[in-house]
């Protein structure tokens, strides 16, 4: 974990209440697939943790829904202005035990660490499958940035104004994979437990005191005993879950 001063790139609007920023600062705390970074706001006691998209050396990349206060506030904010940010947060994904064709399913907001996910696994000569959800096509976004990638892109929307009509979980029952990851919110991330067929990776959002495990205010129970979602996740495996 490091603390650093992150300056805004860019700060936009890219769906609705959807906003895409760039950061500029130190990004070698990150670095898996899966991380989150917890941003400090003026006025605001806690932090906001954000999934990483994507990064590089010098720049992070999050997708944010505005949600509260919080995250109104800093869709508001400009090019020029920096933020007191958390790195290197969480343990993030894990690459290796992706097999020959694996699946990503993002819903929501939970869509955003499945790029960099992605991007990963296609570095690693692997093309996925990834499946993204929304409630309607005014959701919608990063759909053509997955493609680009190279990935085999499925999209499904609840109103159907885009894609298969439903969840992802009506996609995910009819395609074939070695092995899953996905994130988004809690119910979406139940029926992807329960529907698919083998072992895989869940990435869970929670509220956050600390951001680093020393609260215990996000901790879960699983097979191992309790785990805390900002320390020892936010990725559990699907074996460890208890619901």
């Amino acid at each position: 974990m490091e603390k650093s001063i992150f300056e805004i790139i860019e700060n936009k609007k890219i769906a609705k209440d959807i906003y895409f920023c760039t950061l500029h600062g130190d990004t070698s705390h990150i670095t898996a697939p899966g991380q989150f970074i917890n941003i400090a706001l003026d006025g605001k006691y806690l932090r906001r943790p954000l999934s990483v998209c994507d990064y590089d050396d010098k720049s992070v990349t999050v997708i944010y829904k505005i949600v509260g206060g919080g995250t109104e506030q800093m869709s508001k904010m400009k090019s020029g202005e920096t933020l007191d940010v958390l790195t290197g947060l969480g343990n993030g994904f894990d690459v290796s035990m992706c097999g020959k064709s694996p699946l990503l399913i993002g819903g929501g907001v939970g869509i955003p660490p499945m790029y960099r996910l992605a991007k990963d696994i296609i570095r690693t000569g692997v093309i996925p499958a990834v499946v993204l959800g929304f409630n309607t096509a005014g959701d919608a976004f990063y759909i053509d940035e997955f493609k680009k990638l190279g990935a085999y892109v499925h999209v499904a929307t609840v109103d159907g104004s885009i894609g298969t009509k439903g969840f992802v979980t009506d996609i995910v029952k009819n395609l074939e994979y070695t092995y899953f990851y996905t994130c988004g919110p809690l119910p979406m991330l139940k029926a992807v437990y329960n529907t698919t067929c083998t072992s895989g990776q869940l990435s869970f959002e929670e509220r956050m005191g600390c951001g680093f495990g020393a609260c215990m205010g996000c901790s879960c129970k699983t097979k191992y005993g309790n785990k805390r979602i900002c320390k020892d996740g936010p990725v559990l495996q699907k074996e460890e879950i208890i619901w």
